[in-house]
C-alpha cells in the first residue's frame, strides 16, 4: 500500500501480466487510478474489471504493443488529452531471449530494442509535456541487473538494458530541478513468464530457481517507491553487492564469476 496514490493516476506498460500486473493491483488497493497497456486485450479488461469491482477507483486500458511507435503515440496522444494529469509512468514491457551473439538473429535484435529501448524512450517522452506542466510526475523504467553486470549468452539484452540505464540516468538530471522523480528498478531474475521465451530449454531456471525473486516482493517495492526521490531499486541486495564488485574489478569479477553465469 502506498497512501500518496490515493486518486493519483498510474500508467503501466506490460500490465497484462507479472510484475506489471501485480503492480496494478497494489496501486488499486491504495487508492490510485490505473491506465493498463499490453498486447493481451481480454487479460487486460480482465483485469480491469476485477480491480474496479473490488476497488473504488477507475482503470482505463488500451491493447498496446510497444514495439509499435506509431500505435505508441496514438494511444499515449490519447491518454494524455483524455485524462487531466498523468502522476506515475511505469515502463514495465520488455523481453528478451537468451543466446549468444552469433545466434541471436536480426529480427530477435531488432525486436528487443524496440520493445525494451524504442518504446520505452517513446512513452517517457509522450507523457513528459504533460509531467512538466504539472511540474510533478514519477518516471519509474524497469531495467534489469543485467545492464549492470554483463553475462555470457544475454549480449543483446543487456545491451539494451544498458542502454535503459543510460537514458534514465541521464534524465533523472534534465528533469532533477523541475519536480518530476526518475527510478530504475533493477532486479534480477524474476518468477515470471519470461522465461518462457527467454530460456526456451529451462536450463538456466532450473539452475538458478532458487535465488529468484518473488514477482509480489518486486511490486511492492516499486509501489512503495512511487512519488519519492527514489533513485535505483535493486534486487536482490547481494547481486547488487556483485554488481559494485564488478565495476571495481571486472576481470577478477569475470574470472571468478564466469563458471556461475555460463548456467544460462
Amino acid at each position: 500500500m502506498n497512501s500518496r496514490l490515493k486518486d493519483r493516476l498510474v500508467v503501466i506498460t506490460g500490465a497484462s501480466s507479472g510484475i506489471g500486473e501485480k503492480i496494478a493491483r497494489i496501486v488499486a488497493e491504495s487508492g490510485g487510478h490505473l491506465v493498463l497497456l499490453a498486447r493481451r486485450k481480454d487479460r487486460l479488461k480482465k483485469l480491469s474489471d476485477e480491480l474496479q469491482a473490488s476497488h473504488s477507483i477507475s482503470c482505463t486500458y488500451y491493447e498496446l504493443d510497444v514495439s509499435d511507435l506509431d500505435a505508441v503515440s496514438e494511444v499515449f496522444t490519447d491518454i494524455t488529452e483524455n485524462f487531466d494529469r498523468v502522476d506515475v509512468l511505469v515502463n514495465n514491457a520488455g523481453f528478451g531471449i537468451f543466446r549468444n551473439a552469433e545466434e541471436a538473429t536480426f529480427e530477435e535484435m531488432q525486436q528487443m530494442f524496440k520493445v525494451n529501448v524504442f518504446g520505452l524512450i517513446a512513452a517517457t517522452k509522450l507523457v513528459l509535456p504533460k509531467m512538466l506542466t504539472q511540474r510533478e510526475g514519477h518516471i519509474i523504467n524497469v531495467a534489469s541487473q543485467a545492464g549492470k553486470i554483463a553475462t555470457p549468452k544475454s549480449s543483446i539484452y543487456s545491451a539494451t538494458k544498458h542502454a535503459v540505464l543510460g537514458f534514465t540516468n541521464s534524465l533523472r538530471m534534465e528533469v532533477a530541478d523541475r519536480g518530476i522523480f526518475v527510478t530504475s528498478v533493477n532486479p534480477g531474475p524474476i518468477e515470471t513468464d519470461f522465461f518462457n521465451l527467454a530460456d526456451t530449454s529451462g536450463d538456466y531456471v532450473k539452475n538458478v530457481q532458487r535465488w529468484m525473486l518473488n514477482p509480489e516482493a518486486v511490486a511492492q517495492k516499486i509501489v512503495s517507491a512511487m512519488l519519492t526521490n527514489k533513485r535505483e531499486i535493486n534486487m536482490p541486495v547481494w547481486m547488487e553487492l556483485g554488481g559494485l564488485v564488478y565495476r571495481l574489478m571486472p576481470s577478477l569479477f569475470e574470472k571468478v564469476a564466469g563458471n556461475l553465469f555460463r548456467q544460462k
